[in-house]
Formats: structure tokens, C-alpha cells, sequence
């Protein structure tokens, strides 16, 4: 263990032993710190959305195809034009120091190992050149809180491109930070410092959820898009998106990504499941821009079923951290890994071969 302003980390390297995410949750729950374990778990008041997202995933049946003759499924796709080993990427979660000495660095290293695209964010433990020197050609892309600062904002966004980044995801919904009561129990604050803020302001040492909140900009306008965008000179995805009306108004504004995320329950509870509302976004969107989903993600079916609906890319968040608290690098590849592992089984005895082809899979709504 390190401890940081008393606060235990974990400096475990290593291989894994599970058999699916619950086992992971568990072995985390009995390593890490009681209020970092709290963070990365908890959801917005009763945690009924948080619950929902994995629930959801049970309400459509996977149709099988047999006598197709293929076989030998292949994961490998482009994230804006850079090839990838598998349509499964880490969500920008924050503070990764939390799960891990290694922070963000550790969790690159394990992302590029496995060929994944890695997002980490602007409340991160690691800087940006530390974080893109583990890239191995891999993308990375910078989950950013749009702060009331815009000379911060830019400063944050020219680094980001100096340094390799492929792409922003502008977290939109999250003005404003949820009503979670896991935090407030355990009274959780930031222990680890910042990185990224602790260069261009302060670090996020010692503040709530709400405090950093607080610093973030309440207001985003459509128009705020482009203005990043001219800042970055980056494609910009909006992440937070759950309806049809928002995609078309963030593609509009210049938006090069929509990215379906209800924050993994944390923000609004009682809002659906981004599942549920996956197919209607992507009809809108129409393969004009790439769509990404995340929350509530655990198992390679689940993978399937959200490109199947219409995502091109699926994000994982608490299910790398677990990997990162209990094994570093080789924990979070080895997470990584196991979500293939379970989507090639189920593309192989669905008669799907490519990415692609899981696309037009044909799914069946059962509830």
C-alpha cells in the first residue's frame, strides 16, 4: 500500500481471479479504503438508475443465426481513423488514484496493452504527457468538465493536442454533481491531488464531489461546441447525451461524436437506462457521427446487444477500476480481455464475424 494524506492505495501488479465483475467488485470492496470504494460505487439518492443500467440489458434476447458458415470473430475497428483491437473503451471516469498508486498512468498502460481506446479526465491523478506515454499508438481521449475559466479551458485543450490526444469528450451532463448519498455516509473527499488541475489552479485534494462541481461551468450552450472545437482543434464529442432532440442539436453545433451516458446512474436517478434509449439516438444520428454508450456495462452480451442497437463503441468504467485496484496494468488489460473474451463467444454462436456484422445483429425486445 501507499498512502497519500492517509489515504491507503493500492500498489497491486498482477494477474487476476474471477470469473465475472461481481468477483472483482467484491475483492475491491475488501481492499480499498472505505470512502474510495464508496466513490467509485456510488450512484445519484436511492441508486435505483445505477441498478437500472445493468438491469436494462435483460429486457432484449440476442437471435442467433446458424449454418452461416462463419466463424474466427474478429474485434478489431477504427476510432477516427486509428485501429483499434476492440470496440470496448474506458470511460474518462476521475481519480483513478483512488483504485490504484499508478493512477491513470497504470490504467494507459494496461488500455494499450489490450489495443483500447483509454478517456481519463480533467479531475484525474496523472498529467497528460505522463498518461501519453503509456498510448503505444493507442487513442486517447480527454474527458473534459468545461470549467467557468475559459483561459483554463484552453490552456487544458492545447495541452491535450500537444500531447497526442485523439479526440474531447465535453461531459455535458454533469453541471451540477448528483445527490449521492453513498459520498455524503462515508463523507467522502478527494485525497489524491489532481494533476491536471493542481498545474493550471488547484489541486483537487481535500474538496467533496460538490465542491469540484462548484468550480465547473453550470451553463453549456450549444455554441460551446464549436468554440472548443476552434480551441482544441479536435473533434469534440458530447458526452451525456439521452435523447434523440440533444444528438441533433450537439451535431449541429459541430459535435463529431455523441456519446449515450447517463454518468453510470451518478447524476439523475430515475432517468432510464442508456440501452433503452440507444436505439432511438442512433436513428437520428443516422451514421453521421460516430455514437458511443456506456453505464451499466458487465458482460460481453452486453457489449453486443449495444452495438447491435446502434453504438459503435461500448464504455466500461467501473469494471476497469475494480481491474486497477486489484492487479494495475495487467488488471485493467485483463478486464478488457474478459469483455472480448465473452463477445467473440457470443459472435461466434450468433453467426457474426466482424464488428460490423454485430451491427445488424438482430436483437428481440422482450419486456
Amino acid at each position: 500500500m501507499t498512502t497519500v494524506n492517509g489515504y491507503q492505495q493500492s500498489d497491486r501488479e498482477g494477474e487476476l481471479h474471477f470469473f465475472d465483475i461481481e468477483d472483482l467488485r467484491r475483492q475491491t470492496e475488501e481492499i480499498l479504503p472505505q470512502g474510495g470504494f464508496a466513490y467509485i460505487e456510488s450512484g445519484a439518492e436511492e441508486e435505483w438508475t445505477l441498478n437500472e443500467n445493468t438491469r436494462a440489458f435483460y429486457d432484449y434476447g440476442i437471435i442467433s443465426h446458424v449454418l452461416t458458415g462463419k466463424s474466427d470473430p474478429d474485434l478489431h475497428t477504427t476510432f477516427f481513423g486509428k485501429k483499434v483491437n476492440t470496440p470496448v473503451i474506458l470511460s474518462p471516469l476521475a481519480a483513478h488514484g483512488l483504485a490504484h498508486s499508478g493512477a491513470e498512468v497504470t490504467t494507459a498502460r494496461g488500455a494499450a496493452e489490450a489495443g483500447a481506446v483509454m478517456g481519463f479526465s480533467t479531475y484525474g491523478n496523472s498529467d497528460f504527457s505522463e498518461v501519453a506515454k503509456e498510448s503505444q499508438g493507442f487513442p486517447q481521449v480527454f474527458g473534459l468538465y468545461l470549467n467557468k475559466d475559459w483561459d483554463l479551458n484552453k490552456r487544458m485543450l492545447e495541452e491535450a493536442h500537444e500531447n497526442g490526444v485523439s479526440a474531447i469528450m465535453l461531459t455535458a451532463d454533469a453541471t451540477v454533481g448528483g445527490y449521492r448519498e453513498r459520498d455524503m455516509r462515508a463523507g467522502f473527499s478527494y485525497p489524491v491531488p489532481m494533476k491536471i488541475l493542481e498545474k493550471y489552479s488547484e489541486d483537487g485534494s481535500g474538496k467533496t464531489v460538490f465542491d469540484l462541481y462548484n468550480e465547473a461551468a453550470q451553463v453549456i450552450k450549444p455554441e460551446d461546441i464549436q468554440r472548443l472545437s476552434e480551441m482544441a482543434d479536435l473533434p469534440i464529442i458530447v458526452k451525456g447525451v439521452m435523447s434523440a432532440e440533444d444528438a441533433e442539436i450537439a451535431i449541429q453545433a459541430g459535435a463529431k461524436g455523441i456519446y449515450v451516458s447517463n454518468h453510470g446512474g451518478r447524476q439523475v436517478d430515475g432517468a432510464p437506462a442508456p440501452i433503452t434509449v440507444l436505439p432511438e439516438i442512433a436513428k437520428a444520428v443516422d451514421h453521421r457521427v460516430p455514437v458511443i454508450m456506456d453505464s451499466g456495462v458487465r458482460r460481453g452480451s452486453h457489449v453486443f446487444k449495444a452495438l447491435a442497437l446502434g453504438a459503435d463503441f461500448v464504455g466500461i468504467g467501473r469494471p476497469f477500476m475494480y481491474g486497477l485496484a486489484n492487479g494495475g496494468a495487467e488488471g485493467v488489460r485483463e478486464v478488457i480481455e474478459y469483455f472480448n473474451k465473452e463477445l467473440s463467444i457470443d459472435m461466434q454462436l450468433t453467426g457474426h464475424t466482424t464488428i460490423e456484422d454485430v451491427k445488424k445483429a438482430t436483437l428481440r425486445k422482450l419486456n
